[in-house]
């Protein structure tokens, strides 16, 4: 088999941050959250990370992390471009959001060489995610169907006081495997709960706060790239029609898809470690606290790469 490769979705500009949080230090000597989940990754056997990225941070990236990082680990990157489309299609005019996270994957079709786990950059996913799914992935193979594997997490520890959030709502079988993944893109905490509007909050609905989420730590076979590229077109037609500014390709939509189809399935692991993530600008000094409290407890060195 060939060794998992770790991919890291980072092309995303941070619009409800304010900023470009990718690189917005959150340790005691600048590193920042990437840096956290490289060292997590490293230590449970990723030996190679695929940024994806935008050209325009690319310099800015780099000098982040990119160029640090390659000291440790095989570093390749990734370029996420608008107009990155089927042969027919365009991009609509006024159009400036990223087409979503399964056209960020088609972005790395060409450095995606093995099986591969997918994150985000800007999340904090703790030790265990990284060592459940470098061992399965390392363990599984496609058979007569496609074997894919991603970690949940408890809704209720993913969620912020500071704003919505968008989470895939997963439901599973018996057999512990992913039955179905909902994208709900407008979850918030309120005072009895957590709930979920998909009317611009004219209505809402209550949502169990155990519920296993996905938090886009996936573990996908090299065939995943081939199936997302597939389906790109029939998601644009109906998201051009529809939602032609706004519109996004998920990975949960398409491995939605697969699993209804019965070409795959997913096994559902599962981390204890709190998730962190920086969505909003006060979402920030809790997940530099974390950081501290754990680099204190011993779990990262105070310097991270120091020689």
């Amino acid at each position: 088999m060939k060794k998992p490769i770790l991919v890291v979705m980072a092309a995303g500009m941070g619009s409800r941050y304010g900023g470009l949080k990718q690189i917005d230090p959150v340790g005691n000597h600048g590193q920042i959250i990437i840096d956290y989940s490289a060292y997590d990754a490293r230590r449970a056997g990723f030996e190679t990370i695929v940024f994806i990225i935008k050209h325009e941070i690319e310099d800015a990236f780099k000098e982040a992390i990119g160029n640090r990082l390659s000291k440790i680990m095989d570093v390749r990157y990734a370029y996420q471009d608008l107009n990155d489309l089927p042969e027919g299609y365009s991009v609509p005019e006024g159009r400036t959001k990223p087409w979503g996270t399964s056209h960020a994957i088609l972005a790395a079709r060409d450095v995606i060489d093995a099986p591969f786990a997918v994150i985000n950059a800007d999340d904090y996913y703790g030790p265990e995610a990284f060592k459940e799914i470098y061992n399965y992935l390392s363990t599984h193979q496609d058979d007569d169907k496609y074997r894919f594997a991603m970690v949940g997490y408890l809704l209720k520890n993913t969620v912020t006081e500071n704003g919505s959030v968008a989470r895939g709502i997963c439901v599973e079988n018996a057999d512990g495997t992913l039955a179905s993944v909902t994208e709900r893109t407008k979850i918030e905490t309120y005072e009895n709960g957590i709930h979920f509007t998909e009317d611009d909050g004219k209505t809402w609905t209550d949502v169990d706060a155990d519920s296993v989420v996905s938090m886009n730590l996936w573990g996908f076979s090299e065939n995943f790239v081939a199936e997302a590229k597939t389906r790109f077109a029939a998601f644009l037609d109906k998201a051009l029609v529809e939602n032609p500014l706004k519109g996004e390709y998920f990975l949960p939509s398409v491995v939605s898809q697969l699993i209804e189809e019965g070409k795959a399935t997913v096994q559902v692991l599962r981390s204890t470690d709190k998730w962190y993530g920086v969505t909003y600008k006060e979402d920030k000094p809790v997940v530099v606290k974390a950081i501290a409290d754990k680099t204190a407890a011993g779990l990262y060195p105070d310097d991270l790469w120091k020689e």
